[in-house]
C-alpha cells in the first residue's frame, strides 16, 4: 500500500465513522508524533509508526498493542499535557487497548465483560466460591486428604472443560486480530528468525525498559525497572505453576503416580517456587499501580487491573496455604477457596487483564516480520 492508498483509507475510515472515539484520537496523537519523531528510538511503536503516514483502525489496533506502556514516551514529549495538543500516547494506546480486548474477544457477547470488569471478576470468584464451599460441606467429617474432599475425576470433569474452552476462546480471538492487522505484512513469511526475535522480546519483556535498556517510568520522571521485574515475578510464577499441573497430570495419567506430592517432587517444587513468585509480583505490581503517574494508562481500566492482580494473588496465595494446612482440620475450607480462586481465574482469562499478554505477542510477532520487510513508504527494512 502506498502512501496515498494510506490517506485515502484513513480519510474513508473517518468518513464512514469507522473509527471510534478512542481511535480517532490515537489516529490524531500518531500524526503529530510522526512529524516529530522525537522518540524514534524509543519502543516499538514509534519504529512501526514511521512505517506510516496514515493510521487506519488496523495500524492503530497493532500499535496499541505493541505498546507496554512504559511511559518513557510521555515523560520526554514536549507536546505532552499542559501543552494544546494534549499527547500522551501511553493513554491513547491503553484506550484502544481496552477497546480491541472487547472488540476481538469470542463469542462476541462475552466481550461486554470488560465494560464492568471489576464486577465480572468478582461475581465469577463469589460464585466459584460458593460453588465449591457447597460440595465441600458434603464432605466426609474429619477429612485430611485432598481426594476425599473432591474427588479426583470430579476435578478433571470440571476443569477440563473450562481449560479447552479458554483455550478455544483466545484462539479465535486472536486469530481474528492477526487478520486483521495482516496488512502490515501482507505476502511476508513468518520465517524463524522473526519468530525468535519475537519470543525473545515477549519472555524478556524487552519494552518494559523504555526502549533504551534503563527502565521505565512510573510515579515520575526517574527511570526504574521496578515494573519490569514485578511483571516477570508474575509471568513466570504463573508459568512454574501452570507447569506443576501439567507436571502432575503426566505423572498421575502417564507414569501412574497419583497425587498427593511431597518435596522434593517436580510438581510440588514448581507450584512452590511459583506461588512464592506469584504473590511477590502481584503484590509489588499493586504497590507500583497505587503509585503510578495520573497520566499514564486509561483511569477506567483500574478495576480490571486491580482485579486481575487480586485474583492471581488469592490463587497463589490460597495454593501456599492449603500446602500448610495438608493434615490439618481447616484443609477442606482452604481447599475450597483455592479451588474457587482457580476456576473464577481460569473462566474469566478470555474477558481479563490475562488478554493482554497474547494480543501484545501476537503484536510483536507482527512487527518482527513487518520490519523485516520494506516499508510502505518505498523505504528498506528496519
Amino acid at each position: 500500500m502506498n502512501s496515498l492508498q494510506a490517506l485515502t483509507e484513513q480519510a474513508r475510515d473517518l468518513a464512514q465513522g469507522r473509527l471510534s472515539a478512542y481511535e480517532s484520537e490515537a489516529a490524531r496523537q500518531l500524526t503529530v508524533c510522526n512529524g516529530c519523531r522525537y522518540c524514534e528510538g524509543f519502543c516499538a511503536v514509534f519504529p512501526a509508526m514511521t512505517r506510516r503516514l496514515s493510521f487506519a483502525a488496523a495500524d492503530i489496533h497493532y500499535m496499541a498493542n505493541l505498546c507496554h506502556n512504559c511511559g518513557a514516551c510521555l515523560h520526554a514529549c514536549q507536546y505532552a499535557p499542559p501543552h494544546d495538543f494534549a499527547i500522551n500516547v501511553p493513554r491513547a494506546m491503553a484506550q484502544v487497548r481496552g477497546q480491541t480486548y472487547a472488540d476481538y474477544a469470542w463469542p462476541a457477547p462475552l466481550g461486554r465483560l470488560y465494560r464492568r470488569n471489576g464486577l465480572a471478576l468478582s461475581l465469577a470468584l463469589a460464585a466459584a466460591l460458593t460453588f465449591f464451599f457447597s460440595l465441600a460441606a458434603g464432605a466426609p467429617a474429619g477429612a485430611t486428604d485432598f481426594y476425599a474432599v473432591f474427588a479426583h475425576n470430579l476435578l478433571v470433569g470440571l476443569f477440563a472443560p473450562v481449560f479447552l474452552f479458554v483455550l478455544l476462546a483466545l484462539a479465535m480471538g486472536v486469530r481474528r486480530f492477526w487478520r486483521d492487522i495482516g496488512p502490515a505484512t501482507t505476502g511476508a513469511p513468518l520465517t524463524a528468525p522473526a519468530t525468535a526475535e519475537a519470543a525473545h522480546d515477549v519472555l524478556r519483556l524487552k519494552y518494559l525498559d523504555g526502549g533504551h535498556g534503563e527502565g521505565c517510568n512510573n510515579e515520575d520522571d526517574a527511570f526504574t525497572h521496578s515494573r519490569r521485574r514485578a511483571h516477570h515475578l508474575t509471568f513466570y510464577g504463573f508459568v512454574l505453576c501452570f507447569a506443576a499441573t501439567s507436571v502432575a497430570t503426566i505423572y498421575h495419567y502417564v507414569l501412574g503416580w497419583p497425587a498427593p506430592y511431597d518435596l522434593p517432587s517436580l510438581p510440588k517444587v514448581l507450584g512452590a517456587v511459583g506461588g512464592v513468585m506469584l504473590c511477590i509480583g502481584t503484590l509489588q505490581l499493586f504497590r507500583l499501580k497505587r503509585r503510578r503517574h495520573p497520566l499514564h494508562g486509561d483511569a477506567a481500566q483500574d478495576a480490571m487491573d486491580y482485579g486481575f492482580m487480586a485474583l492471581l494473588f488469592i490463587t497463589s496465595a490460597s495454593g501456599l496455604l492449603l500446602w500448610g494446612l495438608r493434615g490439618h482440620a481447616q484443609m477442606p475450607m482452604a481447599l475450597a477457596i483455592h479451588l474457587g480462586s482457580v476456576m473464577a481465574l481460569f473462566a474469566t482469562l478470555p474477558y481479563n487483564k490475562f488478554a493482554h499478554g497474547v494480543y501484545r505477542s501476537a503484536a510483536l510477532l507482527r512487527y518482527a516480520v513487518e520490519k523485516r520487510q520494506p516499508s510502505r513508504l518505498g523505504l528498506g527494512a528496519d
